[in-house]
């Protein structure tokens, strides 16, 4: 479990010099390789087997009982970690029996974050069974548990043992990284970068983005930039490099330094069509600003231009907001790039929001070309983009062309909203069409089992007095034989015209009905 306290602005200035000790221990134990790792265990015994965290209790219930389908071995050791005093741990193991292999270290291990002690003294008692061949991956969780647990000293001397393995990688510092941005410690996290080279491992753009990545992903980009100012003179930084701290800006809505980074990186590095992820956060943090997304696509023009694109996200924020703001013309130039260029496939979500802009403007021969164009870009229509067009069909008085939209919806198993039924059938029936108010009330009957008075009883008063009374008495029938309640103004009125045309017995029997339900 991670250290989440953040450190007040009064106490900055005090870290500087533990961090300045930090780093002085660092080179020292670079300086005396043979200080290895069962030193720096037993340095730590005392902290450890106390059953405490360096920052706090240790909570009451592992990991490993909220993970799911634990294999009975690991189940055992999983309970003498979480439930032994540490300094019992290792004999508590032996008296067990149970045979380890590298796979289940790593998943025991992966399962007791919350007992770092424990899981430390399992990791030794382990490797005597595997003749002290721990795997890199063992190896590199145990790192990043003493790191998520502040337990720095102890990690660095693990550190030091996996470089006599030769088992360090990139890997192993990006969990150093982490874990010290994480405990408010991003100087020390820039130290660790700085002595890689030290440790085997270069300290090169790829170990550097991880590095700024670790400290923008947690809230500290201004701090990322700082140090990028200072190593981009001694590291040739890349695409990614600047992908990172635009995410970053983009993460904390720094429209000002996005922009700033963005020209720098053009500056640096030209126009790359593969730089894809830095365009989509650049692009997004404009969105954002003021004015933003007539300034965002201002740039997305100039990228174009060069042909050069961002990815999926900008284009599905961009259509969102283009909705938002009922903006059809920047969503008709976002909608080109990705169709007409071809610039990527359109998903079901970016259709359903276009349609909807569609739908509010009353455009609605685009909304529905874009209905039936969706099969072909492998975008299925759901019951919500059939419902968006719909509604508005329906709400617009568009009757004719809600009737295939509502035939291919059924078709594709897919109803109306409720209320979207309700007003389909009293407005069909108002236009006079009954034809289709039969067929909406049938889907409706079928599908939902609530609120069908009103709209039942305004059916069967409106087929009557379009002079369809047979399907008007059958109508009501069904009604009353699905417990749909008929009104006694609707049978009076079936009363009347059934009695005009000498068919009063008709009304008996459904009176009858009527009373018997």
């Amino acid at each position: 479990m991670r250290n989440s306290r953040k450190r007040s602005q009064d106490e900055d200035s005090s870290s500087s010099s533990s961090s300045k000790l930090d780093r002085h221990k660092m080179a020292h134990h670079h300086r005396y390789p043979d200080f290895n790792f069962g030193d720096s265990y037993n340095q730590f015994t005392p902290h450890l087997d106390s059953g405490h965290r360096v920052f706090g209790k240790r909570t009451n219930s592992a990991p490993y009982h909220e993970a799911p389908s634990v294999a009975p071995k690991l189940k055992i050791l999983c309970d003498i970690v979480a439930k032994t005093p540490a300094t019992a741990v290792e004999s508590v193991l032996e008296e067990s029996g149970v045979r380890v292999c590298p796979e289940d270290v790593v998943k025991v291990l992966k399962l007791s974050y919350d007992c770092p002690g424990s899981a430390l003294k399992f990791f030794r008692w382990a490797s005597l069974q595997l003749n002290e061949r721990h795997s890199a991956q063992a190896w590199d969780l145990i790192v990043d548990l003493l790191g998520r647990n502040c337990l720095f000293e102890a990690m660095w001397d693990a550190i030091k043992s996996m470089r006599k393995e030769f088992l360090l990688s990139l890997a192993t510092f990006k969990s150093v990284f982490d874990n010290y941005v994480v405990s408010d410690r991003v100087q020390d996290a820039i130290t660790s970068f700085e002595v890689m080279d030290q440790y085997g491992i270069p300290s090169d753009v790829a170990a550097l983005n991880c590095l700024l990545y670790a400290i923008c992903s947690h809230g500290k980009t201004r701090l990322a930039e700082n140090y990028f100012r200072i190593v981009k003179e001694r590291v040739r930084v890349d695409g990614e490099t600047y992908a990172i701290l635009l995410e970053g800006w983009e993460r904390e809505r720094e429209v000002g330094r996005a922009r700033f980074t963005f020209s720098e990186m053009v500056s640096d590095i030209g126009w790359d069509k593969r730089n894809a992820r830095a365009y989509d956060s650049f692009l997004c943090t404009l969105i954002e600003g003021p004015d933003g997304m007539r300034e965002a696509m201002k740039d997305f023009n100039a990228m174009t231009e060069r042909g050069c694109y961002p990815g999926m996200k900008f284009f599905k924020f961009a259509i969102d907001e283009s909705v938002r703001k009922s903006d059809v013309r920047s969503a008709k130039v976002v909608w080109d790039a990705i169709v007409g260029k071809n610039v990527c496939l359109p998903n079901a979500a970016m259709y359903k929001s276009l349609i909807s802009l569609y739908c509010s403007t009353r455009e609605f021969d685009a909304a529905e070309k874009l209905l039936d164009e969706m099969v072909y870009y492998q975008a299925f229509p759901d019951s919500e983009t059939y419902g968006v067009l719909f509604h508005s069909l329906i709400e617009h008085k568009r009757l004719r062309e809600a009737i295939p939209v509502f035939k291919e919806m059924v078709k594709n198993e897919f109803v109306p909203m409720h209320q979207d039924c309700c007003a389909a059938v009293k407005t069909y029936i108002a236009s006079g069409d009954p034809h289709m108010g039969l067929k909406v009330w049938r889907c409706m009957i079928e599908s939902y089992t609530f609120d069908l008075d009103e709209t039942g009883n305004l059916l069967v008063v409106g087929l009557r007095d379009m002079n369809r009374l047979p399907e008007a008495v059958k109508c009501a029938e069904d009604m009353i034989e699905r417990g749909i309640k008929l009104n006694s103004a609707t049978l009076t009125k079936l009363k009347q015209s059934l009695s005009k045309i000498g068919k009063t017995f008709a009304y008996e029997e459904l009176l009858c009905k009527w009373k018997s339900h």
